[in-house]
């Protein structure tokens, strides 16, 4: 952001009291440059598909904290608008978000909701907890409920490890709505079209005691479950090489599965779905 005087030194509006929120500076002196922006005009009707579109995140906890991961496919109406859209972001060392929804401004809100933790922890000097990095996020999605209401909604997923839940740490779930509604999660979540499927697989195969791998799998599952009753969400395209995103953050902080990795896990679940196309059973 530009905020220099003639002189080349920072304008009055750096030295000006203040909170912690990045979000509330650029809101006073350069809300311009927010992703939100006054609704459209009355009587504008949105075309259908104008937009790329993003879907399937999900989340799960499992033994040693919490994994999110989410398709790489992108649509605008009945078409493919992108492949390797990137869903899953990490917010801070803790922390990730991913996102369903209007691709342009969900990217925009992941890059300033990144910026918004950094800046609190700077003017603070520590971290927000992960409660209030959730009511943070659902704030920013409130700025944006005019444009939701005219069909570019956004619809983050956010997960973290609590370092200071008891017992040691876990990893929490939140999702949101459209209005900027908060919930927490427990266990597992998904957001967008194909979520009512990988919803009904994280049901039936996730368990706390999940090892890594096993979760990764899990969330694997699910996402195939997803882009199979859904045409927005994208399976693992061998061909192109094209694999699902899958990160987990623990007491160690925020990693993401290394390609290689996601790669073998890919093609392992379509060569159990050679041998089983409606997926693997929950045991009784």
């Amino acid at each position: 952001m530009r905020g220099n005087d003639s002189a080349g030194l920072p304008s009055a509006a750096f030295f000006t009291p203040g909170s912690s929120s990045f979000t509330e500076f650029l809101a006073a002196h350069r809300p311009r440059l927010l992703p939100t922006a006054p609704p459209l005009p009355p009587g504008t009707r949105m075309a259908p598909g104008r937009f790329p579109h993003g879907t399937t995140v999900l989340a799960l906890t499992y033994r040693d904290g919490v994994l999110i991961a989410g398709d790489r496919r992108a649509t605008m109406g009945n078409l493919i608008a992108q492949r390797d859209l990137e869903k899953v972001h990490p917010a801070d060392d803790h922390t990730a978000v991913a996102f369903a929804g209007t691709v342009g401004l969900a990217l925009d809100m992941v890059r300033l909701y990144q910026v918004e933790l950094a800046h609190f922890e700077k003017i603070e000097g520590v971290p927000m907890t992960l409660g209030a990095k959730a009511t943070r996020l659902a704030a920013m999605i409130r700025q944006n409920l005019a444009q939701a209401m005219q069909g570019l909604a956004v619809v983050p997923l956010l997960v973290g490890y609590d370092l200071t839940a008891p017992g040691g740490g876990r990893g929490r779930i939140f999702s949101f709505d459209a209005a900027g509604g908060l919930y927490e999660k427990q266990r597992f979540h998904a957001e967008g079209s194909g979520s009512p499927y990988a919803r009904g697989a994280l049901k039936k195969l996730h368990r706390p005691d999940l090892t890594r791998r096993e979760a990764a799998l899990v969330a694997l599952q699910a996402l195939y479950d997803a882009a199979d009753d859904d045409s927005a969400t994208g399976g693992p395209d061998l061909g192109r090489r094209i694999f699902p995103v899958v990160s987990v953050i623990t007491e160690d902080g925020f990693e993401r599965l290394p390609e290689t990795e996601t790669e073998q896990l890919s093609r392992d679940t379509v060569r159990q779905r050679t041998d089983r196309p409606d997926g693997p059973h929950a045991t009784l």
